[in-house]
């Protein structure tokens, strides 16, 4: 019988359990007794990956996330206990063995020592000391978080992690947000990077209701961020690590620690940090008066409306958390709950969240059964504002006023001809926001049991399942009422009555997610140093299921305020299965010589079954610090080379859950067939591609990690290299070649080049003052290497980044030798003093005709340089701190002055302007001038926080903080525009076209935090 190969690594992965348990019980030791205790830093936080040794002998352990540790095999007798840490003070304490039986140390206490170059960093599967990494891993803890008021999670270390670029879709609360990691590996599939919530890996499907389904997750929450870069620490996810991993670590109780409640409050005023720089009512009729036609002078009206000013508002918001934690005998738990309301800056828009969590962390059997419960629950309840109210306020006439008397459009002002809407003008700002009812409930439960048992008759020898979920659900209503003008284009006549219908749609989204994962671990000392294998199994199911709702609107009924009903059918349900099989080792040597190896194969439910991704990776460091002639260096504290190599794959195509089955689609109402009296919709094939595969992404990386001046000084430098070939594409196909004209193929290959600088520098380290600083500095250079089948560079290439303005123009594209999404442009003319000449462009190719064959590749929207960087300076009780971002090299097209030209052929109504008209005084537009290519460069100041800590005012071992903070507080920058931060929602996601955004507020807070 044939075997498939899912059964033959079933087979291959029972068969390891079997070989890794009969070498254990061949290995198990008598007469021996384990040693287990928990250490704490100062704060009697739990230390994870401390090592704590037998003096003399080879046994030891690290410890957990919690600080406990366990070390079976220790002979009896007397001993001596070595823990030590990087970054803290080295501790020795006597014990005495019992053959047979559990010692149980008293909870040790280490101090931090001046040589502080990191902590143990969260991992894939597990933990590891920093020391020991062979990859490039970076943590952000609690306490280097980005402050203020912070809804989304990944806010939390915006500009604070090196190669990473954090993008926010604008300023509306829980708006979306891109993240790339190392440039990003994909065209149009998905840059987004797996995120891994407590062990349970997350869908990166948008959400019904939800901007950015990660607004679910309340920061408040979360303990740590860790980010990994390179293969060699991302290998282990295999197909869906190509973007990179961040895994999530929510705040746990801790085992032997007393009752402690934190209660924290934030109240937060945002203002808009700028306007879209337009032309005032007066230049605006100074304008009309000079350039306009007689029937467009007419059009002027008598009023002075400023237009942003009228939709946009000063913010408030409101952020509480409540906090319950300790541990019941040998139940370590944690209990939380937060109520966030946030309203927008633009009228009518507020978000309110509550969220809930429980953690239950119990230490059974003398420590050798871990249970990790964690469960998360939020609601939020969205009020979605019509955000083309933004681009509205920026072109709609500023001398019309607000209302109009006998209006028909619920009593706004609107753009007529005899007395008929003009569908082609710019709709009442003020009406679109006040005549639109959008609303929302989503909820989300995130949760996962982990049981880790330490095999008695396997000394080193543990077992870890994890059955975990992830479901959300997604409900909402938009409403706009008949009388509106943005319903226009519903109007029916009926029976020669013309009747105008409302919308009253309903909208519905169920994602689930559950995941089993089991893997064996083995840890034990083997010839001259540690040896640590892992082997697993993962299985993860996603289920997208959308709900069809009744509108009796949409048919252009009049509205009868009747309230549509649910259907209770779904339109559809796509599922995608994740199976993996996955393994590790790491190997270390005295501390000097680190080897760690990964491999993992994925198959997945969107590409044929017989098709599985293999992603093997290897790394080796060596840790020069540990060699003799570094060990006593009080000059040089940690001194260590990596080299890393890997391949990870890419599977997410969106929407596209089956690209490689036949189907068949039924047309749509407007689409059927007449056979007599009858009318028929009739079935079509789709294109399909039965050999299409995963993206697979090869790296490169050489690292250097550093420490110098007694560990005042420290950072990392690495140096990588990504190629990524069969990239996941939606291209064009010739005639007759397939069903379509169109579909998803493996074509094409992009490669990443950079390099990532960390620096921190303790400038002041004592008992009263501290003062430090950090800086990260990354630099990318991203280029497609093939674009066609055939591997041509000849191609003028794909064009892509559709604008507005036109029909279906696009002002970017990519082509084989360059950036991808490069702006293609006509090289604009200029007169003598520096003003553009209308229509006059560079002939490139001489042929004597301006075309687009003229047009040339020019810079791109991604950033060359990303920076990031801040202070910290505490004194006694206070504190300050500030967080800055920067992006270099990054290009803007903006669209919003590229659309500043004054049309004298429109009729009945004439568009604002920007103060770009004043200078250019085009008159048709010209969207493909380079001249409205602008430089984004720009250095932001994120965050500032000033904090004072009242110490134990209350009783003692309370705290008690007052801060205040501000966010976004200012923009250095020589854009013309909003702000050149750009990122606009694909599918496939686009940079750097600025057609008006939801702008970034400005945002002052004062918070109020008591720990009891």
């Amino acid at each position: 019988m044939k075997h498939s190969y899912l059964e033959k690594f079933r087979f291959l992965f029972l068969l390891l359990i079997g070989l890794a348990s009969s070498v254990g019980v061949a290995l198990a030791q008598s007469g021996t007794g384990t040693v287990s205790g928990r250490v704490a830093d100062s704060k009697n936080e739990g230390l994870p990956g401390v090592t704590v040794l037998i003096e003399g002998t080879t046994l030891g352990s690290s410890t957990n996330v919690d600080g406990t540790y366990s070390i079976p095999g220790v002979p009896a007798g007397p001993h001596t206990l070595v823990i030590s840490f990087v970054g803290y003070n080295t501790k020795r304490q006597p014990i005495t063995v019992a053959a047979g039986q559990t010692t149980n140390v008293p909870a040790q206490t280490l101090s931090e020592n001046a040589t502080a170059l990191g902590e143990a960093v969260v991992i894939g599967y597990g933990t590891q000391r920093k020391q020991d990494l062979t990859g490039a891993v970076e943590q952000i803890s609690e306490k280097q978080f980005v402050k203020g008021q912070v809804t989304n999670p990944e806010q939390l270390v915006q500009g604070k992690v090196a190669g990473v670029q954090i993008t926010t879709a604008g300023g509306a609360p829980g708006a979306s947000t891109q993240i790339l990691i190392r440039g990003g590996s994909s065209l149009n599939a998905s840059n987004q990077p797996l995120i891994v919530i407590d062990g349970v890996p997350v869908d990166n499907t948008g959400l019904a209701g939800a901007s950015n389904p990660l607004s679910l997750i309340n920061p408040n929450d979360i303990e740590s961020i860790t980010v990994l870069k390179d293969a060699s620490s991302t290998a282990i996810y295999g197909v869906r690590a190509s973007n990179g991993v961040i895994l999530v670590t929510t705040k746990h109780g801790v085992s032997g620690d007393q009752f402690h409640v934190n209660v924290s409050t934030q109240m937060s005023l945002a203002t808009p940090a700028k306007y879209v720089p337009v032309l005032t009512a007066a230049q605006f009729r100074d304008v009309v008066n000079q350039y306009g036609t007689t029937g467009q002078k007419a059009t002027l009206g008598n009023a002075s409306t400023d237009w942003q000013r009228e939709i946009y508002r000063t913010a408030y918001t409101a952020d509480n958390n409540v906090s319950f934690s300790g541990a019941a005998g040998v139940v370590p738990y944690r209990i939380s709950t937060g109520y966030l309301y946030q309203e927008g800056i633009l009228k009518r828009n507020d978000l309110k969240r509550y969220t809930g969590a429980i953690n239950l962390s119990p230490v059974l059997l003398n420590g050798d059964l871990r249970i990790d419960l964690n469960v998360k629950g939020s609601w939020i309840d969205n009020n979605f504002s019509d955000q083309s109210a933004v681009g509205a306020a920026v072109n709609f006439d500023p001398t019309q006023p607000i209302y109009a008397d006998g209006s028909p459009y619920g009593g706004y002002y609107e753009s007529t001809s005899g007395g008929t809407l003009l569908t082609l003008a710019t709709r009442n700002p003020v009406g679109l926001i006040n005549q639109n009812r959008n609303r929302s409930s989503v909820k989300r439960s995130i949760g996962n049991v982990q049981v880790n048992y330490k095999l008695p008759f396997v000394p080193g020898l543990s077992a870890n399942v994890n059955l975990g979920y992830d479901v959300q659900r997604g409900r909402g209503t938009t409403f706009v009422p008949a009388n509106a003008a943005s319903n226009y284009f519903r109007q029916v006549t009926i029976n020669g009555v013309v009747n105008r219908g409302g919308v009253n749609n309903q909208y519905a989204q169920d994602l689930t997610n559950t995941i089993l994962e089991a893997y064996l671990k083995y840890e034990r000392t083997v010839g001259p140093g540690r040896l640590d294998l892992l082997a697993g199994y993962s299985y993860q199911k996603f289920q997208n299921r959308s709900y069809n709702f009744d509108d009796n609107l949409a048919n252009g009924a009049v509205y009868l305020a009747a309230v549509p009903s649910y259907s209770g059918a779904f339109t559809y349900l796509n599922t995608n299965v994740l199976i993996g099989f996955y393994g590790r080792l790491n190997y270390n040597i005295g501390d000097k010589y680190l080897f760690t190896g990964t491999f993992r194969a994925d198959g997945t439910s969107r590409f044929n079954p017989n098709h599985f991704g293999y992603f093997p990776s290897g790394a080796f460091a060596w840790r020069l610090k540990g060699e003799n002639f570094l060990k006593n260096s009080t000059a040089i504290s940690e001194l260590k080379l990596r080299l890393n190599y890997g391949q990870t794959g890419q599977q997410d195509l969106g929407g596209a859950y089956y690209p490689f089955l036949a189907s068949l689609t039924l047309s749509n109402a407007t689409a059927q067939y007449q056979l007599g009296n009858q009318f028929f919709r009739t079935l079509r094939p789709d294109q399909y591609n039965p050999n299409i595969t995963w993206e697979t992404t090869t790296t490169y990386g050489v690292g250097l990690d550093y420490g110098f001046a007694g560990g005042r000084v420290y950072g990392s430098v690495d140096v990588y290299r990504r190629d990524t070939k069969n990239l996941l594409n939606f291209v064009n196909i010739p005639d007759l070649s397939g069903l379509s004209n169109a579909g998803n193929f493996n074509v094409g290959s992009l490669t990443n080049r950079g390099v990532e600088i960390i620096t921190n520098l303790d400038l002041v380290k004592g008992d009263k003052v501290n003062i430090t600083v950090n800086a990260n500095a990354t630099y990318n250079q991203n280029k497609l290497t093939q674009l066609t089948i055939y591997g041509s560079g000849n191609d003028v290439g794909q064009p892509t980044g559709g604008i507005s303005g036109g029909v279906g123009n696009n002002i970017q594209i990519n082509t084989v030798g360059y950036p991808t999404q490069s702006f293609y442009v006509n090289q604009q003319v200029y007169d003598a003093n520096g003003l553009p000449l209308q229509g006059v462009y560079v002939d490139a190719n001489g042929d004597g005709v301006i075309n687009s064959t003229d047009r040339y590749r020019y810079h791109s929207p991604r950033p060359q340089w990303i920076l990031g960087g801040g202070a910290n300076a505490s004194y006694k009780g206070f504190n300050l701190a500030f967080t800055l971002r920067a992006n270099l090299g990054n290009y803007v097209y903006n669209n919003v002055r590229a659309n500043s030209y004054y049309d004298q052929n429109s009729s009945g109504f004439v568009s604002n302007k920007t103060q770009e008209f004043l200078a250019s005084r085009f008159t048709t537009a010209q969207y493909f001038s380079d001249y409205f290519i602008e430089n984004g460069s720009f250095l932001r100041l994120q965050n500032a926080t000033l904090g004072y800590n009242f110490g134990a005012i209350i009783k003692k071992g309370t705290t008690l903080t007052l801060t205040a903070a501000g966010q976004n507080l200012f923009l250095i920058t020589n854009y013309k525009g909003l702000d050149p931060e750009i990122y606009n929602a694909g599918p496939p996601a686009t940079q750097g076209i600025d057609n008006t955004i939801y702008p970034r507020a400005r945002t002052f807070t004062v918070g109020l935090n008591l720990g009891l």
